[in-house]
């Protein structure tokens, strides 16, 4: 027998949504009162057409890759000297692969492998990282790191890495192979994508990129739905001059961020610190 979902007449009743590792969509226990009963195939079919019409509106300029391809040739005497002193880096810190891949949702939402250098050890377990986003998802709080106060998880310079946003330079290939953008909103993984509504998914209309209008105009401070509104703004509006200036505005962003980082890092030692020796802190109140 084929399996069918419960919908009411105002909209679809899917039950409980799972965002685990599977996405799983449990269906609801019965029909509910004046509700109707639609095969398993029509929602499928509903879904193959969403996905059809995000890929039909969805678009890559060509402007776009002539402006991606100029910035990353005039610019490889910068980058290409300093990816390989980081993959020197890595190597001498570190066991393992240099690079760390993994699948992200790009324009249309389609699929691809993302670049990036491994800033954590061999078989970190990603698990909290996926669950601390899921609940950032969820609420209205700022989207600040995980590894914001410090992640054990790391390798030795990772939170550099991180911080400085170098562990993205390997996407530069992504760039040039024509997946990614120099600017455009991050690529999300599949999981958090199929947790996004119809309306979110406009994000997905133009290319994913490096930096972004969300990435200069407040990053880890805003919510999520403020990052969805500013990449779904970009994609209206994205231009040669727009690209331009978000890419000016990056470095001294990221110069803020370093800052930052620092700054919580050292006020996250101190609070530890403290911890581990209530008495220094109380003879310090003493002497005031």
């Amino acid at each position: 027998m084929k399996e069918s979902f419960s919908v009411n007449r105002t909209g679809f009743d899917t039950g409980a949504h799972s965002y685990g590792g599977s996405g799983d969509t449990q269906p609801a226990a019965g029909p509910a009162s004046g509700s109707i009963r639609i095969p398993e195939w029509e929602l499928a079919d509903a879904g193959l057409h969403e996905d059809a019409e995000m890929k039909a509106r969805s678009r890559f300029p060509a402007w776009k890759h002539c402006l991606d391809f100029t910035c990353i040739v005039l610019t490889s005497p910068i980058w290409l000297p300093l990816m390989i002193l980081i993959v020197l880096t890595i190597k001498f810190v570190s066991r393992g692969p240099v690079f760390f891949r993994q699948e992200r949702v790009g324009l249309g939402g389609s699929r691809f492998m993302i670049l990036k250098f491994r800033s954590m050890h061999m078989n970190a377990e990603t698990s909290s990282h996926e669950q601390y986003f899921r609940e950032l998802m969820k609420a209205d709080c700022p989207m600040t790191k995980l590894d914001a106060v410090g992640d054990s998880r790391l390798i030795p310079g990772g939170r550099l890495l991180r911080a400085t946003g170098l562990d993205e330079l390997p996407q530069l290939f992504n760039v040039l192979c024509g997946e990614m953008s120099l600017v455009g909103p991050r690529p999300c993984t599949p999981t958090e994508f199929e947790s996004y509504e119809a309306k979110q998914k406009e994000r997905f209309h133009c290319p994913p990129g490096l930096t972004g209008f969300w990435q200069v105009n407040g990053k880890n401070k805003t919510t999520f739905s403020e990052m969805i509104e500013m990449d779904i703004k970009y994609g209206g509006r994205m231009s040669v001059r727009m690209d331009l200036g978000i890419m000016m505005k990056t470095f001294p962003v990221l110069l803020e961020q370093i800052l930052e980082s620092q700054k919580t890092r050292r006020l996250a030692k101190q609070a530890e610190f403290q911890k581990r020796n209530p008495q220094s802190e109380n003879s310090n109140q003493n002497i005031n």
